[in-house]
Order: C-alpha cells, then structure tokens, then sequence
C-alpha cells in the first residue's frame, strides 16, 4: 500500500512518534488543542521537506526516490491524521456497514510520484449514501489538510457512483486506474477494484487506447507537437513524464499490469527498454522536483532561467564549446527522445495484439492480406518490415537502405523494425560509412523526392543518423542557449531539410516564390540538399561554426560521392550561409556599396541562387513566425539587386540616371500630382531619391504638398503595409537636433517596435523620416487606436509633453524573460561598407526602446543618423546606424570613434537600464 524504494523512512517523518504526540495534545487539551495539533502536523511536514531537499542535493538524479519520499510523508500524514479524526473527534465504537472509508491516493499521488508542489489527489470512498459520520469525517480531514497549507484535489463518492462516472468519463476512468489504498477499509478497496475492472475496463480496452491517444495527440498540438523545443513542458509536452504515464495506462488497462516493470513481463518492452524508460522517467522527475524546489510553485515549464538553475542543482559542468545549460538540456532532450521511441515500439504491439484478435466475418471469413516483398522487406499495412532478426547484422549497409526505400516508396518504418534497427545502429562503423552504396542510398534519401523530412527523422529516432554521420551525432539534441532558436540544431536541420523539400514541390509558392522559381534553375540539387544538411552542423565546437562546418563539409562531400565542383559550392554556402540574411537585415540596401560588397563575395549566379534558398529555409526552420514578409521583401530587394549587378556585369546605371528613372516611376504613380515631382523633388537630394521605394516617394510628396497648403509644422502618417509585414509611419516636421531619439521614443511609448527607418532632410529645412513599425508579435499595426496612440506618442514626444526617459525605463519588454541570457553590449564600425557614411551597429540585450536610447547617445555625440535598421534575435537586437558628423563627413579619427563607442556601450548596458528603472 505504502510507496516502496523509500530508504530512511523514519527520517523522513516517524509516524507513531507523530500519533502519540498528536493524543497527547488531544488529551491535554481536548477541543482546545486543535491549534497545537496543527503546529505538529506542520512542523512534520516542514522536517520531511527538509529531509527530502537534503536528499535531492546529495543525489540530484534520484527522481523515483524523492518523488517516492514525498508520496510516503504524504501517506503518513494523511494516516495521523485520520487516526485522529476517527479516534478523537468522532469515535463510534461498533460501526454500521454505512460506516466504512477508504481512502485512495489517486494520479500522481497515486503513483507514488509527487513533486514537492504537486497536489494531493485523493479519493474518499464510501459503501453506499454517505452516512453522516463519514461526512464528519472526510470534512474534518480537509480542514486540517487546508490548515496545513496543503492543494488537495478531492473526490468523494459511493462505489456505484464511482462505477457509473468512470464509464462516463476518461479522467475519472485514469485516475482510478492509479487508485493506491493510503488507509480505510481494505475489504471497501478491493470491493472498488474488483469491479472496475470487470464493470469498467473489461471490454473497453480499444476504446480506452484510442481515447488515451487522442487525448495525448491534443496535448501534444497544445505544446508546440515537438519534443525539442527549447522551453519544453517537463509534464504535458511531447516526451515528458505525461507520455510516459499514457504508456503505462494503456499497458496496465489492457494487460491489468501493477508496474512498469511488469510492461516486460507482457512483451511491450524489452528489459533494455523498459531500462531506458525507467532512466527517463527518474531523471524527468528529478528536473521536476528541482524546478519546483527553485520556483516554490507546481512549475512544469522549463524556461531558460529555470535550465540555468536546475543545470547547476544536477551538477552539470561547462566543457569546451557547450556552456553546463547546454550540456544539461542535450541530455534533457536525449531522454525526451526516448520517450518517443520506446513510444512507437509500444503502440505497435498493441496494435498487432489487437490486429491479430480482429476476427473477420462473411465473406471475408478465414481471409487474410499477404504482405508483399519489396526489395527483400516486407510490405504490410503499408508499413515496411525487416524479414528477420537477423537483416542487419547480415548487411549494415542495409540500416541506412532500410529508410531509403521507405522515403522513396512512401512507405512508414514498421515500429519492430525500428527497434531493430536501434538496436542494431551500433553495427555502422568506419567501414559502413565508406561504402560507396550506403552513401550512395544516403544522398538519394537526403534529396529524396517525396518527403525527406520524415525519413530522416526516423532514421535520427533510430540512432541512425548520428553514427552514420558522426558530425551530426554531434549535434543531436543539442539546445542554443538563446531565445531566437525554437529548436534544437538536429530538429533545426531535419526541419530546414523538409522545408526544402516543400518548396521543390511547390508547397510554399505564396510565401517563397522566388525560392520556387529558381529551385528548379540550381546545377547540382543534391549539393544544395547537402549544403542544408551540413549549415549548422559544426555547432557547440567552440569557434566560428561556419568555418568550422566549411572544413567538415570538404572532409563529408567526397565520402557522400559529390564531385569537386558540388563540394567546393557547398563548403562555399556553408561558410556564408549567414552572409545573405546578415546583409539584408542589417545593412541599407539602397546604398550601391552594399550591393558591391555583396556581389564581390558572391561572385556567381549559381552561388546566388542557391544562397537565397538555404537562407530561407534557414530563417524559416528557427521557428514558428522567425519568417515574416518583411524579411522576404529585404531578402528579394537584395537578390533583385546582386542578380542585376552579376548578370550586367556592372552597375547598372550611373547615379543621375537612376534619379531620373525614380522620378519617372515616382511621376506616374501620382497620375494626376505628377507635377509634384518637379514643384517638391526638387527640394530633396538625390540620396533621398535613390534611398526610397516609388511607393514611399509617392505618399511623403502627398503628405509634404498637404501639410504645406494647410500651413502644418508636424505632419504624421501611419498605413498597415501588408507587403513589408509593417505599418508605414512618414513624418514630416521642421528640422531640430534630436528629432529622431525623439520620435523613436514616441513610437516606442505607443507600443510599436521600430525595424526600419530612414531620415532625410530637404532644402527648406524641413526632414521626411520614414520607419517600418511592428507591434510585439512582429505584425503590423492597423486598429484605428493602435494608429491613434502612435500619433499622439510622436507629437507629444516632439513637443516634448511627455518626459521620454522614466516613461521608456518603465515600459515592460515583451520578452521578460530575457533576462536570464548574458549579452554583453558591443559595438562596431565600419568605414568600407559605405561610400558616403560610417556605419556603426550595436549588438545588446533587447530592452525597452533600446533604439532611442542609443539614438540619444549618437545625438550627444553630435553625429546625424540618415538611416537605422532593426534586426531581433531573440533576448538580443542588431542596430546599425548610417551616420556622418556635423560636416557630412564620416567619422575616422580614432578618439573620436572610441568616445561614440563608450557612449553607445553606456546606453546599451544593464547597468544604464537599472539606473533609469529606479530614477
């Protein structure tokens, strides 16, 4: 009845020291000692919480055992204290057969499996219609139970009740199923047990199966349906302890197991599984005990705070290239892993358990499909199956044939055969991996043409994968500690692959139609496949990955059968796979030095076409919402422009003819306003004429011939931008120093996000600047008050009503949780990517408007900004400024680029934030 495997129990707490000291108080005192009674309970229960914090610091990883101590004080108490109850406050000396209790430890309790915070669950069943001392009885117990400060989830009911709802309902019918006698009537429990499962569970066990799933499939949509997100739910996500619960229901419903152990006795696991399930098990319920031990609170969510923390209490330790979180969080995710494997081998027992009981009737009687053999494999169900135990060890080459076939004939991966092929992925060793047929099959399922994703996944599942691509055994589960990756770098790569593979079947044409164009353009589309397989594949070596990925890509390729040519590209886009989406997000577009320097290293239209297509499908494998329109627009404005200069040869035009090709466009977009062009382009620099979109020119000569007839200093126009994923605000005001820190802080009071702006001052003294604005979720901004309050935000900023600096210190980031990243400010400058202008960036922690702030600083430090660009990370964000000073000039002196460079450091830094926050 009691939780085994409790070693010390009396340490923990001595019940009968506790029951004679409770009767003790009882008879001192009588009614009065109620108080006293509690004080012991309490402090009990405070010295076993103790004893069990002790214990998990001593042994961080023993899961069972403290989730079996905590289970056990819990018995323990629940027996003082209904000893008590029925002793002391309601004795009845020959009771009736009304008067029987049992009380039953249900869900995790009932399991033996409680965290320090997990509530207590119990059950108080009763013969039939409560009588009125078992109402006494049970309220008297809650009481105290609530004295204690104790979460109980309590039900109470009569047998045949309890029948009735668990044929009803599925939780009741779960919970149930984990009903643990803690005290009470015996023969009451039996009664209970013997009945459900003859009135209940008898019968309904494929019901009961599919239900489970259901429910599990749910739960997993729920949490994001992968098991490597990086802030996984240690509870209801995909590979937690609620998976591995679901496999011991269905086994104990359908087999009346009493354990997990006993999931061997029936063949549903193997010894080595069932090991593996009790590994992943004890080490899930360690991290539990631990995050709810840090946080004080039932906490199942393991945020990046909490994996710092629990990463220490388990005493992992840094090592070369990955940081002790990392380190932790790999094993936390190679554990969630096997959850899913042991997961899939289970269910298909079941199901060939249940296949094999069908039985047919009529004409089909006596009838059965014959499976069909495909290539020495047999074809059932459309499942593919290993003919014997022996397939692989015969020929290794064939673990890797095994998912090839599956990818090429559409075919799913038999779960036995899985368990096969786990057990015996050992087999691949130096020899397998030369082979010219396994690599041979390896490419033809990397590049396959149906759906890649899914067998390489499988073949990842297996153990497969990794050891017959030791570099990406590497970085199997392997989290990035940051809060821009949503998964971990195998599951970023496996899910970059299948992204690929959709957008050569013209899957994404609405969201990359330039990438579905050009695919099919690409010399060699298995060196593509390859380069995306490879891109991150160095990770977590200490050093730059790309180098280091370009070196592994020069050893790999050869051994994968690519040529010369193949291997160069792909070591090639290895090594710059960051180059594209860095260029764009980070640099002025307009400016043709941009566009030179990009060119220059790209060199080819081969190169450029398969950059394009590896920098989408990256940025769209981070995670859900990373690809946006806007980074589409730069990534195409970017392609547009490279593709010109590398099919011409050269720039395509000079200067004033650009201007003059703008304007013409400019001039028809305003039909019947063209003589605007003339009347106010003239007033505006070529730079402001070669830096803005048609569009843009188009709606600020509008706006500018507007606010001059109607005699406005302050003119301000917002419109949601679909195309660019933002929401266009042009301003135009008399010019002023600090006009842009100003109207920074104005948007960012109002709730926007500035990703683009660019500034512009023309001849009659009066400056057009333009931003891109996002709201906290990267969309644009369109309801009427959301257009409304950025308004106010910039005219009250500008007529400096509002008092920006303890306004925008007391702004809460989106992000909060940001702040258990380290991001140390740093801050760059580069003369050579402009001709006209110093560009500066700042890389540091996201924080509340991060950008005025610095624009602040740049304005102390008298430097003009003529355009600033916005790129977020996660918990850190990329701003890059295009200045001059005073004269127009760029900044060279070396004082003079160390003060700017101290200035931007102090504004960006924590120690700042702290400062403002209290001021």
């Amino acid at each position: 009845m009691s939780p085994r495997r409790v070693p010390g129990q009396r340490a923990i707490i001595d019940r009968r020291a506790l029951a004679e000291e409770i009767a003790a108080l009882h008879e001192a005192h009588g009614a009065a000692s109620r108080g006293a009674i509690v004080k012991a309970l309490r402090d009990a229960l405070g010295e076993g919480r103790c004893e069990l914090e002790r214990r998990l610091a001593v042994a961080p990883s023993a899961g069972h055992e403290v989730t079996g101590g905590y289970s056990f004080l819990t018995d323990q108490l629940l027996r003082v204290i209904h000893d008590h109850v029925t002793t002391h406050l309601y004795p009845v000396p020959n009771r009736t057969r009304a008067e029987r209790l049992a009380i039953l430890a249900v869900g995790g309790y009932g399991r033996a499996e409680m965290a320090p915070h997990s509530d207590i669950d119990i059950a108080f069943i009763t013969p039939m219609k409560r009588s009125p001392w078992c109402e006494q009885v049970i309220e008297a117990m809650l009481y105290i139970l609530w004295d204690l400060g104790l979460k109980v989830g309590h039900s109470s009911r009569t047998v045949a009740d309890t029948m009735r709802m668990a044929k009803e309902d599925l939780t009741i019918r779960t919970a149930l199923l984990e009903g643990r006698l803690v005290w009470g009537d015996q023969q009451l429990y039996e009664e209970l047990r013997q009945r459900f499962w003859q009135e209940v569970a008898k019968g309904s066990e494929r019901q009961f199966l599919t239900q489970k799933l259901a429910e599990r499939d749910a739960r997993h949509k729920r949490m994001g349906d992968s098991r490597y997100v990086v802030e996984p739910n240690i509870k209801d996500g995909k590979g937690g302890l609620r998976d591995l619960q679901t496999l011991y229901w269905i086994g104990k419903y359908v087999h009346r197991v009493q354990n997990a152990a006993e999931l061997v006795d029936v063949g549903l696991l193997t010894a080595n599984e069932y090991r593996s399930f009790r590994r992943a098990e004890g080490f899930l319920l360690a991290v539990r005990c631990h995050m709810h031990i840090i946080t004080g609170r039932a906490e199942d969510r393991l945020t990046f705070d909490l994996q710092r923390a629990v990463a220490e209490r388990m005493l992992f330790a840094d090592r070369p290239g990955k940081s002790a979180v990392e380190r932790f969080m790999q094993y936390y995710f190679l554990q969630a892993k096997r959850v899913g494997s042991l997961t899939g081998v289970f269910l298909a027992h079941l199901d060939d358990e249940f296949a094999k009981k069908r039985t047919r009737s009529g004409f089909f009687a006596g009838w059965t499909q014959r499976p069909r053999v495909f290539k020495g494999y047999m074809v059932e169900g459309g499942r593919l199956r290993a003919p014997g135990d022996d397939w692989f060890r015969a020929d290794p080459v064939r673990l890797i044939e095994l998912f090839q076939v599956a990818e090429a004939e559409g075919l799913e991966v038999h779960p036995e055969t899985m368990r096969l092929a786990d057990r015996d992925a050992k087999l691949i060793d130096g020899k397998v991996r030369r082979d010219k047929r396994a690599n041979a099959l390896f490419l033809d399922l990397l590049a396959g043409r149906k759906d890649p994703e899914t067998a390489l996944r499988w073949m990842n599942e297996a153990g497969v994968f990794g050891r017959f691509v030791p570099d990406f055994g590497r970085v199997n589960a392997q989290m990035q500690f940051d809060m821009y990756h949503h998964y971990t770098v195998d599951e970023h790569t496996i899910r970059a692959i299948g992204l690929l593979s959709q957008i050569e079947r013209g899957l994404l044409a609405a969201d990359h139609p330039r990438a579905t164009r050009e695919i099919s353009k690409v010399a060699s589309r298995r060196a593509l496949f390859v380069a995306v397989l490879l891109h991150d594949i160095a990770k977590g070596r200490g050093g730059d990955h790309s180098e280091l990925g370009a070196e592994v890509a020069h050893r790999l390729c050869p051994r994968f059968g690519l040529d010369e040519k193949e291997t160069d590209l792909v070591a090639w886009l290895v090594l710059h796979h960051l180059l594209m989406s860095r260029t764009a997000q980070k640099r002025d577009l307009t400016d043709p030095k941009t566009i030179e320097d990009f060119v220059a290293e790209v060199q080819s239209l081969e190169r450029l076409r398969n950059l394009a297509i590896l920098t989408a499908v990256d940025i769209r494998a981070v995670g859900p919402g990373t690809w946006n329109s806007w980074k589409g627009q730069l990534l195409g404005e970017l392609y547009d422009a490279a593709q010109e200069r590398l099919r011409l040869g050269h720039k395509g035009s000079g200067r004033a003819q650009r201007v003059a090709a703008k304007k013409e466009a400019v001039a028809r977009l305003l039909g019947e306003h063209e003589h605007l062009v003339e009347a106010i382009g003239a007033l505006l620099a070529d730079a402001y004429w070669i830096a803005e979109p048609e569009d843009i020119i188009a709606s600020n000569l509008l706006q500018y011939d507007a606010a001059r007839a109607a005699q406005e200093q302050l003119s301000i126009h917002c419109e949601p931008d679909e195309t660019r994923g933002a929401t266009r605000v042009n301003v135009i005001a008399a010019d002023h120093p600090g006009l842009f820190y100003r109207m920074a802080g104005g948007i960012h009071l109002a709730g926007g996000n500035i990703i683009d702006a660019r500034i512009h001052t023309a001849k009659s003294g009066y400056a057009f600047d333009n931003f891109l604005v996002q709201d906290q979720h990267g969309q644009p901004l369109g309801e009427e008050a959301q257009i409304a309050r950025i308004k106010k935000g910039i005219r009250d900023a500008l007529l400096a009503k509002v008092e920006l600096v303890p306004k925008l210190a007391a702004r809460p980031l989106a992000h909060s949780r940001a702040k258990a990243f380290d991001v140390a400010p740093r801050v760059g400058f580069d003369n050579d990517a402009s001709n006209n202008f110093t560009v500066i960036e700042v890389t540091a922690r996201d924080r509340p408007a991060l950008l005025n702030r610095l624009a602040h600083a740049l304005y102390k430090a008298s430097l003009i900004v003529h355009s600033a660009h916005i790129t977020a990370y996660g918990e850190a964000a990329a701003d890059t400024f295009y200045v001059t000073d005073l004269t127009g000039a760029k900044v060279k002196a070396p004082e003079r680029l160390a003060e700017i460079e101290a200035a931007l450091l102090e504004a960006a830094s924590d120690r700042r934030q702290r400062q403002l926050e209290q001021a």
